[in-house]
């Protein structure tokens, strides 16, 4: 990321935000892990700061709270019926906040707006080699990345390792594993946009995030 854009960047303090946000619910760390289908030790891990959640893993966090992903990542929650018809957000380059993850860097855009149809976030890529990554990334939906910067390779499940460059971009099914690796000098920066999946679970597949999908075409949040 150019220096101009990593000073413009508020970095977030993930693990005790997410303490904060499980104590007042009233919840212990047994309660989340089973909502969320993770291990107790996982969850105290990522509130002390001594682990990283991948993308997926923020999706079960969000999940297992039971809010929706603006609020996990530390944005204050708006009520649906403050969203009506028309409704715009605009991102300044010195208001992003960057959620630093142990393999990416996040700037997620939008962050004041609840029940998108899309989750478009620009991203740093710190990692450089696929035994980062605990395990592949998997999640609802569909995900499109164009590479901004640097080059990246997309290691994916059932292919081989695919290189892109500047300029290039790659649209996939976000339930196939996958991880981004920076194989430049610098740290790669690319635009991910991910976007969920027709159906009737549509709501339960993106943790509530959607909550009344198009009953014709359409995205969704991934």
């Amino acid at each position: 990321m150019p220096a101009s854009d990593a000073s413009s960047t508020e970095s977030i303090a993930f693990g005790p935000h997410l303490r904060g946000l499980r104590r007042g619910a009233g919840m212990t760390l047994k309660q989340v892990a089973g909502r969320a289908g993770l291990a107790v030790s996982t969850i105290s891990k990522i509130e002390n700061d001594r682990m990283s959640p991948t993308y997926d893993v923020l999706l079960k966090l969000a999940r297992g709270l039971d809010v929706d992903l603006m609020t996990l990542m530390g944005e204050p929650a708006r009520q649906a019926s403050e969203a009506p018809a028309g409704r715009i957000d605009v991102t300044r380059a010195a208001e992003r906040r960057a959620y630093p993850t142990g393999t990416y860097v996040y700037e997620p855009f939008a962050m004041r707006l609840t029940d998108k149809l899309m989750d478009p976030t620009l991203a740093r890529i710190t990692a450089r080699a696929l035994d980062a990554f605990p395990d592949l990334v998997r999640h609802p939906g569909e995900e499109f990345v164009y590479v901004i910067s640097g080059a990246v390779e997309l290691n994916l499940e059932f292919y081989a390792p695919i290189r892109l460059e500047a300029g290039d971009s790659v649209y996939f099914d976000g339930r196939m594993g996958h991880a981004y690796v920076s194989v430049s000098d610098e740290d790669a920066l690319i635009l991910n946009i991910c976007a969920g999946v027709d159906g009737d679970d549509l709501g339960d597949l993106t943790n509530g995030m959607l909550r009344e999908p198009s009953a014709q075409g359409g995205g969704g949040r991934g």
